[in-house]
């Protein structure tokens, strides 16, 4: 995850939880706090109307009291009901007797000796009513209409027994306050969070971009662009760090300037004489043509020097292609001409020490430079003919998977040691007498120059070269 959503994640996680957290406790307490309140004051009117009702009176209710206009006591106990239910502005009073029949139902729909089965929601709670406590529902229920209501019950004694129980209903009209407080608290929160996710967004980019800015400047100087000035920044702790990478990259450049002038120095000095020299010795040559036989060691002596002379050319031509700043020419390359070219290159030494020398490629098409890349492939393919013996088989191999193109070069040798497997690309590092060291290297910077990449597996028997190029 990149610095900007690290920041934006450190401001809004512990605001949203803490926001989240704490506003649901709070909306919890509050709701308890208020239905514990509602339960209390239902029972307390349960008991009032227990208080005012005699249990004998109520018990002697039977359902023929209700047929017609009902009967006087019906009458009179029901007025009385409805005037402590308008008065206290509770949505229904219930009366049952011991097995919970309903004797009296002000604001229901029960008529008398009718089970009240809505009642068993609350069989706990009647328990304790019925041994002379007063209770209250521990849950809300929602009505018909909607809304939540909550159940207060009192005992209704008659000398001194508990014969039966009174529960008042009441709505918990605080729903809507409370509602519209956690509405309001979830509003608040979203403002809060919109506005820290505003304020770190600001905060992440004001410290994120001049980082990105940096990495890129890093990864410029990493992949070799030493030209390239590192820009100052305005915040005091990056913008040491800006001008420590910027004092490192003019030391960089100024190491691979000095390094290119030696290296081109001693090129030119070396080069020229080996000119003069390369020339008189095929003047010498020449005139030891007609001379007589007794000069054959003279022109044995004049095949040294000029086989020596060839191996320090050839130095002198590594070293430049090493130090040398490859400037690639891309175009479109037929990827098996490419390997064919390269074991031509080669057919003659392969032949002259019986080594054959096998193609084996898929077509395909990649963008590249075609010397750069042939001369890659030649220095793979030198160094496996040169290792192999009489009779051993040298092969380039080519396919093409996942947008890549990959060549192999296998060869039948006796190996590389793997203490020596970890070394093989390092400049100037040989195991050859006569050799310079920079073939492999040279060959992995011009693979790596093409943005692929140059791998080694080797053991006893066979070593195998893999050069990984993405294709067109």
């Amino acid at each position: 995850m990149g610095l900007r959503g690290r920041l934006l994640l450190a401001f809004l996680i512990p605001t949203l939880l803490v926001l989240s957290l704490g506003g649901f406790g709070l909306y919890r307490a509050s709701r308890n706090v208020l239905e514990e309140e509602l339960g209390r004051s239902l029972a307390g009117i349960a008991a009032t109307v227990s208080s005012q009702l005699k249990g004998e009176r109520v018990l002697s209710v039977e359902a023929a009291d209700a047929q017609g206009e009902g009967s006087r006591t019906w009458r009179s106990l029901t007025r009385e009901l409805t005037e402590v239910k308008d008065r206290t502005g509770v949505r229904r009073i219930l009366v049952v007797d011991s097995e919970r029949r309903a004797r009296l139902d002000v604001g229901g729909s029960l008529m008398p000796m009718t089970e009240a089965t809505e009642l068993l929601r609350d069989g706990t709670e009647l328990k304790r009513v019925f041994a002379g406590e007063l209770a209250s529902s521990q849950v809300l229920f929602q009505g018909t209409d909607g809304n939540f209501y909550k159940t207060g019950y009192a005992p209704l004694l008659s000398d001194g027994k508990v014969v039966g129980v009174v529960a008042i209903e009441g709505s918990a009209a605080f729903f809507g306050p409370l509602a519209r407080l956690l509405n309001a608290f979830v509003g608040l929160a979203v403002l809060t969070l919109l506005l820290l996710a505003i304020t770190a967004v600001l905060s992440a980019r004001g410290v994120a971009t001049p980082l990105e800015r940096l990495v890129s400047a890093a990864l410029r100087i990493g992949g070799g662009d030493l030209s390239t000035r590192v820009a100052g920044e305005a915040t005091l702790e990056i913008g040491i760090l800006a001008r420590e990478l910027e004092s490192m990259r003019e030391a960089l450049e100024s190491r691979d300037r000095q390094l290119k002038l030696m290296l081109g120095g001693v090129a030119h000095e070396v080069k020229n004489p080996l000119g003069g020299i390369e020339l008189f010795s095929g003047l010498l040559d020449e005139e030891l043509v007609a001379a007589s036989p007794d000069v054959a060691e003279a022109r044995s002596h004049l095949t040294k020097i000029r086989r020596e002379l060839q191996y320090l050319k050839r130095i002198v031509e590594d070293f430049l292609a090493f130090a040398k700043e490859q400037k690639l020419t891309l175009t479109p390359l037929d990827a098996k001409a490419l390997l064919d070219s390269a074991a031509q290159h080669l057919a003659g030494e392969a032949g002259g020490k019986s080594v054959t020398l096998e193609v084996d490629a898929e077509p395909a098409t990649i963008q590249g430079d075609g010397s750069l890349l042939t001369s890659a492939l030649v220095n793979l393919v030198k160094n496996a003919v040169q290792i192999s013996t009489a009779g051993q088989r040298v092969t380039l191999r080519g396919r093409k998977a996942n947008q890549q193109y990959t060549v192999e070069v296998r060869d039948q040798g006796p190996g590389i040691a793997p203490e020596l497997q970890a070394r093989i690309f390092e400049p100037f590092f040989t195991t050859r007498e006569k050799g310079t060291g920079l073939g492999l290297p040279l060959a992995r910077k011009l693979v790596e120059a093409h943005r692929g990449t140059l791998t080694l597996e080797s053991k006893p028997g066979e070593t195998v070269f893999k050069l990984m190029l993405p294709l067109e």
